[in-house]
């Protein structure tokens, strides 16, 4: 069995867990990845990729399901993205963004902006 890149050879919980949280930034983003909308997936041939600023990606748990906007952070540190129009008010009226998990959105549209990843995109695409 093809172990996953962050995961540690024990099958332990707490091991897993730890390797998680103290990976690197190299390989956090990779952990970072959220699945394909149904489009894309069929255009490129992959079920996820890592999330980026700029990328336009749908909500599909929690509060905010259904909300779609642009990615305005990606917080690897915290494991969270921050979506466009994804706020909350606190207590003293402050209008602060709300974390989401990577895993619990879809993307939508991708931001190929970046000449490497759009190179690398264009070698995926199906013929």
């Amino acid at each position: 069995m093809k172990e996953l890149y962050w995961k540690t050879k024990s099958k332990k919980p707490k091991k897993q867990r730890k390797a998680q949280f103290k990976a690197p930034f190299h390989k956090r983003h990779k952990m970072m990845a959220a699945p394909l909308s149904p489009e894309l997936r069929a255009k490129y041939d992959r079920r996820s990729l890592p999330v980026r600023k700029g990328d336009t990606v749908i909500i599909l748990r929690g509060d905010y399901a259904g909300y779609e906007g642009k990615v305005l952070k990606v917080d690897l540190k915290n494991f969270r993205i921050h979506v466009e129009g994804v706020t909350r008010r606190k207590a003293d009226g402050t209008i602060i963004p709300v974390p989401i998990h990577p895993s619990k959105v879809m993307i939508t549209k991708l931001d190929l902006s970046d000449r490497r990843r759009r190179e690398k995109l264009e070698e995926m695409e199906v013929k």
